[in-house]
């Protein structure tokens, strides 16, 4: 199961949100390349890249940090956060993104969604299903949509979709452990090869080696590294025996 830390981006800042309320707002440090260095540091290979202020403002706003950390870490990105346009994508992928992760726009505009799957392959191109009470929520969690959870993982699947990024938003940032249940309904209900990428609300090393067993490709934590409940020695760690 891969680590992926997760750096989430206002105002060219590392921030991280509860239950995605940009109210609560909390900035952990001002340069977001210190702290991508530091997981690349410790054996980290990956990294969830979220433009917050793009995900508000509904285009690709923080391009210039994701070039900052790609040309200057070996870390693989995947970058999300207001891509809505072939443009907003050209500039992603070519800032550096490995991946780029496409939610509002799954759910809001299928057809242009759909077509970067078939134009850059189902490796480039992560769903973002972000759900409350298993409906998916859009434009930076600030809309529910009326779409279910499963169907529309499912729905994507036959569009050629393999990597999901599932996060339960009644769990993030709030520390109080993943949402399993989810997640293994999740991967019993869909296609085999599904790669399910875990987030939200991460917050003991514990439940690493539960989201493995479950079947989860991936992992993306957040708080947990920020607020030091789980420490970057014991991810190196996890990544060595793994």
């Amino acid at each position: 199961m891969r680590i992926i830390p997760a750096i989430d981006i206002i105002e060219g800042q590392c921030v991280r949100l509860s239950k995605g309320d940009y109210n609560t707002k909390k900035v952990y440090n001002e340069n977001p390349l210190e702290v991508a260095k530091e997981f690349e540091a410790h054996g980290i290979e990956y990294l969830h890249l979220v433009d917050l202020d793009g995900a508000k403002s509904k285009h690709i706003v923080n391009h210039k940090i994701l070039d900052q950390i790609a040309s200057k870490t070996r870390l693989k990105i995947d970058f999300g956060g207001g891509l809505k346009t072939d443009d907003d994508l050209r500039i992603a992928f070519e800032s550096g993104a490995n991946q780029i992760t496409g939610g509002s726009i799954a759910v809001k505009d299928t057809k242009t969604f759909t077509q970067w799957i078939s134009t850059y392959g189902a490796n480039k191109i992560i769903l973002g299903a972000d759900a409350m009470d298993e409906k998916v929520a859009v434009s930076g969690w600030l809309e529910e949509s009326k779409e279910e959870l499963v169907p529309f993982i499912q729905e994507y699947q036959k569009a050629g979709i393999s990597y999901v990024i599932c996060t339960d938003i009644s769990k993030d940032g709030m520390l109080e452990g993943p949402s399993f249940a989810l997640y293994k309904k999740i991967l019993e209900q869909s296609k085999p090869g599904l790669k399910l990428i875990a987030s939200g609300g991460i917050s003991t090393f514990d439940e690493l080696p539960k989201l493995k067993e479950i079947g989860c490709e991936g992992t993306i934590i957040g708080k947990a590294i920020y607020e030091n409940r789980i420490s970057l020695k014991q991810l190196e760690n996890f990544i060595i025996s793994n």
